[in-house]
């Protein structure tokens, strides 16, 4: 994949004062939408339905597409869900994370997380805001997505670098 590193692709919301920028999660995001994101999310991770997971993503703004696999707790961002794409067949494995934000001290990150027609991220991976992960690739259980993956590449470890598939 090309195009711009993932940090290019984020917006940056500043925060004031002396609090860390998680401090000012109800400027970024109204409670009641995050009360019922998290609800939503967390029937996603414990729902046994595939069908019924890829519906409530979609009433929450996600992109998903026809086959998509959400294992057991896998977990899509809860605050930006929005900004998560699954494309068509793309297995999200068991306690996989999408994480479309960042809080960091002065700052919070948004950007879109874009899991690619027929990719495979493994148990346990996370995927960072901005990443893209292309066609066909796989991500190995655990690893950490800090780049995007360009399609049919297997990627590991912290953070996920390129490895030989066997």
């Amino acid at each position: 994949m090309t195009g711009p590193p993932r940090h290019d692709r984020l917006d940056r919301t500043v925060t004031p004062g002396p609090r860390n920028s998680l401090r000012h999660w109800p400027e970024a995001k109204h409670p009641i939408r995050l009360i019922v994101n998290v609800l939503v999310v967390w029937t996603v991770r414990y729902s046994p339905s595939l069908k019924l997971k890829n519906w409530l993503l979609r009433r929450l703004g996600a992109s998903v597409g026809d086959g998509v696999s959400l294992a057991l707790t896998a977990t899509p961002d809860v605050f930006w869900p929005e900004l998560v794409t699954i494309e068509d067949h793309a297995i999200i494995g068991y306690d996989a994370t999408l994480l479309c934000h960042e809080f960091l001290r002065d700052e919070y990150r948004t950007g879109e997380v874009v899991v690619g027609e027929g990719a495979m991220i493994g148990a346990g991976a996370i995927v960072l805001p901005g990443v893209k992960i292309g066609t066909d690739a796989q991500v190995g259980a655990n690893s950490v997505v800090t780049e995007d993956v360009p399609p049919a590449t297997t990627v590991a470890g912290v953070p996920a670098r390129p490895v030989e598939a066997e």
